[in-house]
Protein backbone atom coordinates (compact mmCIF):
# COMPACT_ATOMS: atom_id res chain seq x y z
CA UNK A 1 0.00 0.00 0.00
CA UNK A 2 1.33 3.24 -1.09
CA UNK A 3 0.24 6.74 0.33
CA UNK A 4 0.74 10.11 -1.60
CA UNK A 5 2.79 12.30 0.23
CA UNK A 6 0.44 14.54 1.17
CA UNK A 7 -1.32 12.22 2.82
CA UNK A 8 1.68 11.05 4.80
CA UNK A 9 2.06 14.90 5.77
CA UNK A 10 -1.67 14.90 7.55
CA UNK A 11 -0.93 11.41 9.17
CA UNK A 12 2.49 12.67 10.26
CA UNK A 13 1.26 15.89 11.70
CA UNK A 14 -1.89 14.20 13.25
CA UNK A 15 -0.19 12.01 15.11
CA UNK A 16 2.52 14.64 16.37
CA UNK A 17 -0.45 16.70 17.49
CA UNK A 18 -2.05 13.03 19.53
CA UNK A 19 1.60 13.13 21.03
CA UNK A 20 1.67 16.38 22.12
CA UNK A 21 -1.98 16.27 23.80
CA UNK A 22 -0.85 13.27 25.59
CA UNK A 23 2.16 14.34 27.00
CA UNK A 24 0.01 17.76 28.21
CA UNK A 25 -2.85 15.50 29.87
CA UNK A 26 -0.11 13.10 31.15
CA UNK A 27 1.68 16.43 32.66
CA UNK A 28 -2.13 17.71 33.83
CA UNK A 29 -2.90 14.31 35.65
CA UNK A 30 0.93 14.52 37.68
CA UNK A 31 -0.26 17.62 38.81
CA UNK A 32 -3.34 16.70 39.97
CA UNK A 33 -2.32 13.16 41.39
CA UNK A 34 0.32 15.68 43.16
CA UNK A 35 -2.18 17.76 44.52
CA UNK A 36 -4.63 14.73 45.60
CA UNK A 37 -1.53 12.88 47.77
CA UNK A 38 -1.07 16.44 49.68
CA UNK A 39 -4.39 16.73 50.58
CA UNK A 40 -4.97 12.63 51.59
CA UNK A 41 -1.71 13.61 54.25
CA UNK A 42 -3.18 16.83 55.50
CA UNK A 43 -6.29 14.87 55.97
CA UNK A 44 -4.34 12.51 57.96
CA UNK A 45 -2.27 15.23 60.02
CA UNK A 46 -5.62 16.55 61.14
CA UNK A 47 -8.65 14.43 60.98
CA UNK A 48 -11.26 17.39 61.63
CA UNK A 49 -10.57 19.08 58.53
CA UNK A 50 -12.28 15.58 56.90
CA UNK A 51 -15.28 16.20 58.60
CA UNK A 52 -15.07 19.92 57.40
CA UNK A 53 -14.84 20.94 61.15
CA UNK A 54 -12.40 24.13 61.96
CA UNK A 55 -10.08 22.83 65.04
CA UNK A 56 -10.86 25.72 66.54
CA UNK A 57 -14.56 25.84 66.51
CA UNK A 58 -16.68 24.88 69.95
CA UNK A 59 -17.00 21.11 69.46
CA UNK A 60 -16.87 19.96 72.72
CA UNK A 61 -19.84 21.35 75.63
CA UNK A 62 -20.33 20.34 78.85
CA UNK A 63 -22.67 21.58 81.51
CA UNK A 64 -23.04 20.60 85.05
CA UNK A 65 -26.19 21.70 86.89
CA UNK A 66 -26.18 21.30 90.75
CA UNK A 67 -27.88 23.52 93.81
CA UNK A 68 -25.25 26.00 95.21
CA UNK A 69 -26.94 26.46 98.23
CA UNK A 70 -28.46 24.33 100.88
CA UNK A 71 -31.53 26.02 101.02
CA UNK A 72 -32.02 26.01 97.15
CA UNK A 73 -33.37 22.85 95.59
CA UNK A 74 -34.13 22.15 91.88
CA UNK A 75 -30.37 22.70 90.77
CA UNK A 76 -30.86 25.78 89.56
CA UNK A 77 -26.87 27.12 89.72
CA UNK A 78 -25.07 25.80 86.52
CA UNK A 79 -21.39 25.80 84.80
CA UNK A 80 -21.17 25.46 80.99
CA UNK A 81 -17.78 24.67 79.21
CA UNK A 82 -17.31 25.59 75.40
CA UNK A 83 -14.14 24.57 73.92
CA UNK A 84 -12.12 23.82 70.89
CA UNK A 85 -10.57 20.85 69.88
CA UNK A 86 -7.58 21.53 72.24
CA UNK A 87 -9.29 21.76 75.06
CA UNK A 88 -9.63 26.40 74.52
CA UNK A 89 -12.62 28.14 75.27
CA UNK A 90 -14.39 29.44 77.98
CA UNK A 91 -16.52 28.23 81.11
CA UNK A 92 -19.82 30.50 82.16
CA UNK A 93 -21.11 29.93 85.37
CA UNK A 94 -24.46 31.18 86.96
CA UNK A 95 -25.42 31.19 90.36
CA UNK A 96 -28.73 31.38 91.51
CA UNK A 97 -30.02 32.03 95.00
CA UNK A 98 -33.43 33.27 95.94
CA UNK A 99 -32.89 36.67 96.11
CA UNK A 100 -30.02 37.28 93.05
CA UNK A 101 -28.03 35.62 90.29
CA UNK A 102 -24.64 36.08 89.74
CA UNK A 103 -22.71 34.92 86.17
CA UNK A 104 -19.19 34.40 85.54
CA UNK A 105 -16.82 33.90 82.99
CA UNK A 106 -13.40 32.00 82.68
CA UNK A 107 -11.19 31.86 80.09
CA UNK A 108 -9.76 28.18 79.49
CA UNK A 109 -6.49 27.13 77.62
CA UNK A 110 -5.67 23.22 77.01
CA UNK A 111 -7.99 22.58 79.55
CA UNK A 112 -6.91 24.76 82.45
CA UNK A 113 -7.42 28.37 83.82
CA UNK A 114 -5.31 30.83 84.78
CA UNK A 115 -8.45 31.51 87.31
CA UNK A 116 -9.38 29.46 90.18
CA UNK A 117 -11.84 27.04 89.01
CA UNK A 118 -15.05 25.69 91.33
CA UNK A 119 -15.90 22.16 91.40
CA UNK A 120 -18.21 22.06 89.26
CA UNK A 121 -16.55 24.45 86.48
CA UNK A 122 -13.45 22.16 86.75
CA UNK A 123 -16.06 19.33 86.46
CA UNK A 124 -18.06 21.02 83.24
CA UNK A 125 -14.09 21.39 81.70
CA UNK A 126 -13.32 17.87 82.26
CA UNK A 127 -16.95 16.19 81.01
CA UNK A 128 -16.20 18.66 77.60
CA UNK A 129 -13.09 17.13 77.24
CA UNK A 130 -14.23 13.51 77.67
CA UNK A 131 -12.35 13.03 81.06
CA UNK A 132 -15.87 12.92 83.51
CA UNK A 133 -19.47 12.41 83.85
CA UNK A 134 -21.44 16.19 83.72
CA UNK A 135 -23.28 15.17 86.95
CA UNK A 136 -22.74 17.53 90.00
CA UNK A 137 -22.29 16.07 92.82
CA UNK A 138 -24.08 18.27 95.21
Amino acid sequence: MHLDPRTLDVLVVCAAALALASVLLTASMARRMARLRADVAALRADPALAAGVDPKAVRNVAVVRYDAFQDMAGRMSYSVALLDAVGDGLVLSAINGRADSRTYAKGILAGDSEQQLSPEERQAVAAALGRAPTRARR
